[in-house]
């Protein structure tokens, strides 16, 4: 029995001696049939026909003899039973690259005559790759004689014939089952139509009693949103009312202290002022005193120089204190608005939601309705022609309500965000006011940490000047026992030669054995104490005079005189001594004038 293994359209490149490559499809077939040799079973029967050219007819019959020869001319490495299936596989290959524009797989049909007429033809299989074009099989077919088309022609009218008995049954089986199917159509249509007349009756009763439900239902839901929305006001109100009375609080507190602030400014300033015209009349005073007036004007210049730069940290912390309430005040201001804005919005949005809650109560209504009426009407809608027109007409109804209930979801969504934006800006508005207030706090810190360092340096001020003026009070001492040492000097020029026991006796001391040094306020020689040297003889009038013994004592925070007394050698500190005017030296630490 014939064994069918392959029959399907390829498309081949067809090729001969004087025309050009061209396409063309061609049906190939492959059978196994049993063979008159009786010692092999079964024949391979290859064959090429075209459906639209019944002339077009080639075959090959290949037996297990033909194989083996086939097999050792073209290097096969398969036997004859799986030879078919690979002669498939290729043949399927073919198929898969045939639409690509570069196909790796192609079938060739070649003739050696001008024409496919009763010339033999090679069917081969081709590889195309980089290097070159590779055969796997080739076939050598033999075109169709008359007997063989006429057999082929029978066979084709034999198999048209039985489609064509088969085709006739199956009208037949189909125009019964049509009429019967359109006897029963008939008969459901009528019912159908009855069922959709009373559907239509207890469709309009229901609308109109739900129109009715939904408007009560409508009017509640009014009254209870505006009853919401005053309560709402109420709220906001009260809110608004506390927030400005803090607000005002906080702004009442912040000017008072700026206005203490200014008044500690000006203060300060009048403080300045006159420490500059005390700094002034010292240095008239002191214009002997090169060097240490020169340190005193480098150090009243930074004294100056860090006052004026207070000044003007003062007048920045001013004007930071009026931009930041200019800034409080136009944040009130938004925050004023942005409540307006919250309240429209809020309307807005108890509006669209009740909109909203109305339309989704009619829209399910309507959809459980037209569930029901599709559920109905759907089985006459692959048959019937009028209930699929008043299906299509329900479904346009029911689309539009829906597109209806899409534009207003689409307005209260974007009603919503819009109130989100609204609630987000007034809570970043209110961030920002917190930053101001903590900003305006720490300005006020560094305010007082500048009135405490000015403080200090008013302090330091006023120390200084008490130390100008014990120096002024030495340097006066000293001038005069200068002046009393010259006027000895000149009445007793014979005394400066004896011995210093001679002198000590007299009760005298002699100018040239007295050494001042301004760093320790000692006499330079070791045996003569403190109350010998403060005691000199007055001739005029006979009483001691001189300075104490304890400002002899070395101290820190002294000043050293240099350049004063020629004669003398002065490379100690000068003690403090009292003021002639009864004035106590002080004990403040090192000036700001004059540093040790």
């Amino acid at each position: 029995m014939t064994e069918l293994l392959f029959n399907k359209r390829l498309q081949v490149l067809v090729k001969n001696r004087d025309t050009d490559e061209r396409r063309s499809v061609i049906r190939i077939s492959i059978e196994l049939q049993p063979s008159s040799n009786p010692v092999h079973r079964k024949d391979l029967v290859v064959r090429l026909t075209d459906d639209t050219d019944l002339y077009f007819l080639y075959n090959l019959v290949i037996s297990e003899d033909d194989f083996q020869s086939l097999k050792v001319q073209q290097g096969l490495l398969i036997d004859f039973t799986s030879f078919p299936q690979k002669f498939i596989d290729l043949l399927e290959q073919c198929i898969s690259e045939q639409d690509k524009e570069n196909p790796r797989f192609l079938l060739q049909l070649t003739s050696a005559s001008s024409a496919f007429d009763h010339s033999p033809s090679n069917l081969n299989i081709v590889e195309t790759n980089a290097f070159k074009h590779l055969t796997h099989l080739s076939l050598k077919l033999l075109p169709g004689s008359d007997t063989d088309i006429k057999k082929y022609l029978a066979t084709c009218l034999s198999t048209v014939k039985e489609e064509k008995q088969q085709l006739e049954q199956k009208l037949r089986k189909t125009e019964e089952d049509l009429t019967r199917q359109l006897n029963y159509a008939q008969q459901t249509l009528s019912e159908k139509s009855r069922e959709l007349d009373k559907l239509r009756s207890e469709w309009t009763s229901q609308t109109t009693s739900l129109s009715s439900r939904h408007m009560q239902d409508l009017t509640a839901e009014r009254e209870k949103a505006l009853e919401t929305q005053a309560r709402l006001q109420h709220q906001n109100e009260q809110l608004r009312q506390e927030l400005e009375s803090s607000h005002h609080r906080s702004t009442h507190q912040l000017q008072t202290k700026v206005s203490e602030l200014e008044t500690a400014n000006r203060e300060l300033i009048d403080k300045k002022y006159k420490s500059d015209s005390s700094i002034r009349d010292l240095k008239a005073k002191l214009a002997s005193l090169e060097e240490e007036c020169q340190r005193s004007k480098q150090q009243v210049l930074s004294l100056r120089r860090e006052n004026s730069t207070l000044d003007t940290e003062c007048h920045e912390k001013e004007r930071l204190v009026n931009q930041l309430q200019m800034r409080v005040a136009v944040l009130e201001q938004e925050i004023k608005d942005k409540d307006q804005l919250v309240l429209r919005t809020k309307e807005v949005l108890e509006a669209t939601q009740q909109q909203k809650n109305s339309i989704e109560g009619n829209a399910e209504s309507k959809q459980v309705q037209i569930s029901k009426l599709e559920a109905t009407v759907k089985s006459l809608s692959e048959e019937l022609i009028k209930a699929n027109g008043i299906i299509k007409k329900l479904q346009g109804d029911l689309k539009a309500l829906v597109g209806k209930i899409k534009v207003k979801n689409t307005v209260t969504v974007s009603q919503e965000k819009i109130l989100q934006e609204t609630t987000e800006k007034l809570q970043r508005e209110q961030r920002e006011l917190q930053d101001t207030q903590q900003r305006l706090r720490q300005k006020e810190e560094e305010v007082m940490k500048l009135k405490e360092q000015l403080d200090a340096t008013v302090q330091k001020l006023d120390e200084s000047r008490e130390v100008l003026k014990t120096n002024e009070n030495v340097i006066t001492w000293l001038n005069k026992q200068l002046n009393e040492n010259q006027l000895s000097r000149k009445q007793e020029t014979v005394g400066m030669f004896e011995t210093p026991a001679a002198g000590l006796r007299t009760g005298s001391v002699p100018h040239s054995m007295v050494q001042f040094n301004p760093m320790s306020a000692k006499p330079s020689a070791a045996d003569m104490s403190p109350t010998a040297l403060s005691q000199p003889s007055n001739k005029e009038n006979g009483e001691p005079v001189g300075l104490d013994s304890k400002y002899f004592e070395r101290r820190d925070d002294s000043i050293p005189l240099r350049g004063l007394l020629p004669n003398m050698h002065l490379n100690r500190e000068v003690p403090k001594p009292l003021n002639t005017a009864g004035a106590k030296p002080t004990t403040s630490a090192a000036s700001a004038y004059f540093p040790g």
